[in-house]
């Protein structure tokens, strides 16, 4: 692909990534994406297929790029780093919450794109999960893997994804987002070590 060409590109994902955000696969709009890219619409279909295909690019680019900034815990200790940089990323990359939001009200149960490549990813990260598990009490033991990153991923998410709840049960005072990460780290740390 050309520079030229590579920019427009990266120009029609970001003005896709806002837009999907804002509005799910269902009301965004692909007139709106090239016009806020400043590209041909054809160019969107030129590069990404149908506007489900553009969301599934942009959904598995956005977690790709979650992945690679926040790797799986490697050791107990690293359970409150782990939670806490998730939680940062999800705090400074709303966009995240609220496409896996649009997906779930677009998809529902249905099988969503990539969801194999996916799965393998959460996979990997409750095996890494389950590694530091090893010195964790009988207890903690019985919760399998899997069902400790959804607990992380819940506690990390919902949070963020229902800021009138939160701000309704927390206030909205300048710390309360700092209070509720906080609380989100001990409340994982709890769960890892008994």
């Amino acid at each position: 692909m050309t520079s030229r060409s590579e920019q427009t590109r990266n120009r029609l994902y970001q003005a896709a990534l806002a837009e999907f955000a804002q509005y799910g696969v269902a009301g965004a709009r692909v007139d709106r994406i090239a016009q806020a890219a400043q590209a041909n619409k054809q160019a969107i279909y030129l590069y990404f297929g149908d506007k489900e295909k553009l969301f599934a690019t942009v959904l598995e680019q956005t977690l790709g790029e979650l992945a690679a900034a926040v790797p799986a815990p490697t050791d107990a200790a690293d359970v409150t780093d782990y939670v806490d940089r998730l939680f940062t990323y999800h705090q400074d990359h709303p966009e995240v919450t609220r496409l896996l939001l649009w997906e779930a009200l677009e998809y529902g149960d249905r099988t969503v794109p990539d969801e194999e490549l996916r799965k393998a990813h959460y996979q990997e990260k409750a095996a890494a999960l389950n590694s530091v598990r090893s010195d964790a009490s009988e207890r903690i033991k019985a919760i399998d893997a899997p069902a400790m990153l959804l607990l992380f991923t819940a506690l990390v998410g919902w949070p963020l994804a229902v800021p009138q709840v939160r701000r309704m049960i927390m206030g909205d005072d300048a710390d309360a987002l700092d209070r509720v990460k906080a609380a989100t780290i001990a409340a994982a740390v709890a769960i890892a070590e008994g």
